[in-house]
């Protein structure tokens, strides 16, 4: 009930804000989003017994998503820069440098990067931004009930036990059906039919790989979510695991 309660809050508001807020409000929106994400898989990070630069880490990812001019990989090298440089300083064991430094720039690239692409899609078209979380909150589902109903092979006992291949099955059939529907329908000049399933197959493949490197990174660290902010869903990071894949894949795919 709890899991029903915050997709019956979270997804109405999500969706005003795609087609009714501004881009440059909605990139600020994504930032905040994406600094929770972040703030969550560095604490995953201190499970591994590393210590990650929160305060870099959140100003290098702010800037990553709604600063201008957009980063660019002088900005991702000066970052990496100045992350060596502070893993030098006093109070720092310095046999964690590297990891350190390590942690905090995936963190970055994994847990920030993506939304300003998102921003990007946004601009684009609000369509191409929605599409992207349809086929995720519709393949998470449906992996959820058909894995429920008929889920008997473990598609990852080692990963994540919960997960079937019959779910994920469910989950891609649903979504690419899904997916081919709404580019169709609501995109300005609609793609042609075979890349409208072929672009939302990949959505959903590259979304239950990102769930699974979710999953991964949680098994490691031995906690069952990433947190606790969302009822039913444990942490926003657990929420947008395939969201943060599939991403980069519609914004380099949408103009084939």
């Amino acid at each position: 009930m709890k899991r029903v309660l915050t997709a019956a809050v979270g997804i109405p508001l999500l969706l005003a804000l795609i087609f009714w807020a501004s881009n440059r409000q909605l990139r600020w929106a994504l930032a905040f989003v994406a600094l929770l994400c972040l703030s969550e898989f560095l604490k995953l990070a201190e499970h591994y017994r590393v210590q990650p630069m929160r305060l870099a880490a959140y100003l290098s990812g702010a800037w990553v998503v709604a600063g201008e001019p957009a980063p660019g990989a002088v900005f991702l090298l000066g970052v990496t820069l100045l992350l060596l440089t502070l893993a030098m300083r006093g109070g720092r064991e310095l046999s964690g440098s590297l990891t350190s430094v390590a942690a905090t720039l995936l963190g970055i690239v994994y847990a920030a990067a993506p939304f300003r692409l998102a921003g990007d899609l946004h601009a684009d078209s609000p369509h191409w931004l929605c599409y992207t979380l349809l086929l995720n909150w519709i393949g998470d589902a449906a992996a959820y009930y058909v894995g429920r109903l008929w889920g008997t092979h473990a598609l990852s006992p080692r990963i994540s036990p919960g997960k079937t291949w019959e779910g994920a099955a469910g989950s891609f059939v649903a979504a690419v059906a899904a997916g081919a529907l709404y580019l169709r329908r609501f995109l300005p000049h609609g793609p042609r039919l075979v890349f409208a399933f072929a672009i939302s197959a990949l959505v959903n493949l590259t979304a239950q790989v990102g769930d699974l490197a979710e999953s991964a990174l949680k098994r490691g660290a031995g906690v069952k979510d990433s947190g606790t902010l969302l009822p039913g869903h444990g942490g926003v990071l657990d929420r947008l695991d395939g969201v943060l894949f599939s991403i980069p894949v519609v914004y380099l795919t949408r103009g084939r």
